[in-house]
């Protein structure tokens, strides 16, 4: 079980390197658009990370609740702005800055809280 969970928790790693590599890669960039890959990176954070939970759930460890709920919260906000927006030509700084700075928060809440 526990190989299982390393395994989940790298496909993690992997959603939020794709949401935040796909802000970065376009910082200097005038024109602002939420690639496939931060999508992708989205929903796969929002199902590894329920995943991860239920299998430290299984595996008879504490699960601090409020803290996923709040990155749970964090996550559906990311996946529903780059739900909208994924088909736009491009998007305003502010969407695609809450995309990049909540995802950034979420890797925030899960190091220090």
């Amino acid at each position: 079980m526990e190989v299982l969970k390393d395994i989940v928790l790298v496909l993690h790693f992997i959603g939020l390197a794709s949401i935040i590599g796909g802000f970065l890669v376009q910082t200097r960039g005038a024109r602002k658009v939420i690639h496939p890959a931060m999508l992708h990176g989205a929903l796969t954070q929002l199902v590894t990370g329920v995943i991860l939970v239920g299998l430290n759930e299984a595996m008879d460890r504490d699960v601090d609740n409020a803290k996923i709920g709040v990155k749970l919260l964090v996550t559906l906000v990311v996946a529903a702005l780059a739900w909208r927006y994924r088909t736009k030509p491009s998007v305003s700084a502010a969407v695609w800055g809450a995309v990049g700075g909540l995802s950034i928060l979420n890797v925030v809440v899960a190091v220090l809280w």
